[in-house]
């Protein structure tokens, strides 16, 4: 697919199926972070990556905490890494991220206080969690 020139010929299949695999890397000496996706509006929409996901772990859901109504937002996966929402709360937002690690059983991991009252897109915020 990468290979120069090819483009044409490529677009002539039209949407087509993709296999692959995630390879499990190391980044030694970082925590989780969470970057705030570049089209995210402060307060009207919402866009993260989670970012330095060191070892073998996958992240299956993201969810939000919304202090107001005392109750945990879903986040949608938009496409590959990036989880998204409309309208977030407001506040410093505290997530929970469910992982799975090496295929067994899923388990939440709450990461308080990642995103500051008036957050920023495009900036990397710091999680203090190393999971490998």
């Amino acid at each position: 697919m990468a290979t120069s020139g090819m483009a044409n010929h490529l677009l002539a299949y039209g949407v087509v199926d993709v296999e692959y695999r995630r390879v499990p890397c190391t980044y030694y000496g970082y925590n989780l972070m969470i970057k705030v996706h570049e089209h995210s509006r402060f307060c009207n929409y919402l866009a993260i990556v989670p970012i330095y996901q060191s070892g073998a772990f996958d992240i299956e859901a993201v969810e939000v905490w919304q202090a107001d109504c005392k109750e945990w937002r879903g986040m949608r996966k938009a496409y590959g890494a990036v989880w998204d929402m409309p309208n977030p709360p407001k506040g410093s937002l505290t997530f929970r991220v469910q992982v799975i690690l090496n295929g067994e059983a899923a388990k939440w991991v709450q990461l308080a206080d990642v995103l500051p009252d008036e957050w920023k897109a495009g900036i990397a915020y710091d999680t203090y969690l190393m999971l490998d």
